[in-house]
């Protein structure tokens, strides 16, 4: 019988942490929710919820009392800004005597997951995903609007995960021995192109959707009034367009229910990355740092899960 343990899980209300707090639940554990905003929490019966915030360690020690895992992000606060407060987070949590911490991991370097692989005295795991299945939300008032999907480099490749996957990884390895000290790419079931993606979604709402490739001047005019920093359009535009340079295929199509134009089926990716070698971080997360950016979704409403891969690209333990 597995024995109940109290989890602190940060970042709980967003997209992946609402899928960690459901997975820890199920598992038949205690679980304590941090948030900065208490009251619009709407988390399940269950769950404590607790105000705090990452960027403030002080608020986090009545938190962190009796918990034995910490799940992290590596932002925080009403700019969802790089955090850096890692080693004083650590501390905290070492002197609390939690025992085990994952870290999701953000779409760069990081000053707390530079703190976490420094730490010794907890067991941490560092989860990697590859796109979020919740991205394809953003195209919903498109679809709703004009049945029709725009998008730069269509024929790019990703092994796109859902949330509660990611969710899964975290509950094991907060829960459970023998995770520590590696870091995991955590990836869908198989590669897609846009084309795939949005042939699907046509699938599975019987209807025909129009895939329209922008070209590279009309996605970093559209990134920009989304609010991108330049700096993510760049790295957007370097890795979204290497991505497509690996899978030369036309995708320009009208993507009809139960047709899948140009899918190739493939089996699950061992390559934490798209083709580009470079991970595209979700567009919520790639806003991050940036005052007015849209935060990440509180809610996922992808598709039913086909269960993917988890990789370890990585032992750190002596």
């Amino acid at each position: 019988m597995t024995q109940t343990q109290r989890i602190l899980v940060s970042g709980a209300t967003g997209t992946v942490g609402r899928q960690v707090v459901a997975e820890l639940l199920a598992r038949g554990h205690a679980v304590r929710a941090l948030t900065r905003d208490a009251a619009r929490a709407d988390l399940p019966a269950g769950v404590e919820v607790i105000q705090g915030d990452l960027t403030e360690p002080a608020s986090l020690a009545p938190a962190l009392e009796g918990v034995t895992g910490l799940h992290l992000i590596t932002f925080g606060g009403a700019c969802f800004a790089p955090l850096e407060t890692g080693p004083r987070i650590l501390e905290l949590a070492r002197t609390a005597g939690v025992r085990r911490v994952t870290v999701l991991h953000g779409g760069g370097p990081s000053l707390l997951e530079d703190a976490v692989r420094a730490n010794d005295d907890v067991d941490w795991t560092g989860l990697m995903p590859v796109e979020f299945m919740a991205n394809c939300l953003e195209w919903a008032d498109g679809i709703v609007a004009s049945d029709e999907v725009r998008e730069p480099f269509v024929s790019r490749l990703s092994a796109m995960v859902h949330e509660g996957d990611i969710g899964a990884v975290a509950a094991v390895a907060l829960t459970e021995e023998g995770r520590g000290g590696q870091e995991y790419v955590i990836t869908g079931p198989e590669l897609l192109t846009v084309g795939d993606k949005v042939a699907t979604i046509a699938a599975a709402r019987g209807r025909e959707i129009a895939l329209v490739e922008l070209s590279e001047e009309q996605a970093v005019a559209q990134w920009r009034v989304a609010g991108h920093p330049e700096d993510v359009i760049g790295f957007l535009i370097e890795a979204y367009g290497m991505g497509a340079s690996r899978n030369p295929r036309p995708a320009r199509c009208r993507c009809a229910p139960g047709r899948r134009r140009g899918h190739r089926p493939g089996p699950p990716s061992r390559d934490p990355a798209p083709a580009s070698g470079a991970r595209p971080p979700s567009r919520a997360r790639a806003t991050a740092g940036r005052c007015g950016a849209h935060a990440p979704s509180t809610t996922s409403r992808s598709a039913p899960r086909r269960r993917g891969s988890v990789q370890p690209v990585s032992d750190h333990r002596s």
